[in-house]
């Protein structure tokens, strides 16, 4: 169980380290998009490899994050039933949902979206736009990207899901704890 909960703990590591870093690029996006909007409006000048370029960075950012996202709960969910459920309820659906919906649909879009990728890169894909961005080949693989990073993170999700419901909750990595959110219930009274 200490070598799931060390397989877990590494992929969550993976997940914060690209999401932390991939999110410096919204940075980046303003700076360049801010960039185009001064240079059109107060220069009457543009270029197309930057329109590009800030679309292309978003799209970038996006799916490299996803894996980050998933790891801090940030997807949305509609949890009526999930929030007030037990640590062992959570587990249960965590883990059933994993594999019945977060896997399958990962392998869906590996398994559309590979011919996709090497036909880019068979070409060297640029921008289809005169004068715009070359390397869209590089953006399209942060496709099979985003699909890696989620199925990496369910899996840690699935590890996590495993631990708990064989009593093992306290070798689950902190990054991917279930956190105790107080129902109303179990607030003081007055407290609201």
């Amino acid at each position: 169980m200490r070598f799931l909960a060390g397989v877990a703990a590494s992929i969550c590591a993976v997940n914060l380290f690209i999401g932390r870093t991939f999110a410096w690029l919204s940075l980046a996006i303003v700076a360049v998009c801010f960039t185009v909007v001064v240079q059109r409006y107060l220069f009457s000048i543009s270029y197309l490899w930057m329109q590009d370029l800030y679309v292309w960075l978003n799209g970038a950012m996006f799916t490299a994050v996803a894996g980050f996202a998933l790891l801090r709960n940030d997807h949305v969910r509609v949890d009526i039933f999930y929030r007030p459920a037990s640590v062992r309820t959570k587990a249960l659906t965590d883990l059933i949902g994993v594999f019945l919906f977060l896997l399958p649909f990962t392998w869906v879009v590996y398994q559309y979206s590979m011919p996709f990728v090497a036909r880019a890169w068979s070409y060297r894909e640029g921008s289809a736009n005169v004068g715009g961005m070359p390397g869209l080949f590089i953006l399209k693989t942060f496709i099979i990207a985003f699909a890696g990073l989620i199925a990496l993170q369910g899996l840690a999700m699935a590890i996590r899901s495993i631990l708990v419901l064989s009593g093992n909750e306290q070798l689950v990595p902190k990054s991917i704890q279930y956190n105790s959110d107080q129902t109303l219930s179990d607030l003081p009274k007055g407290a609201v």
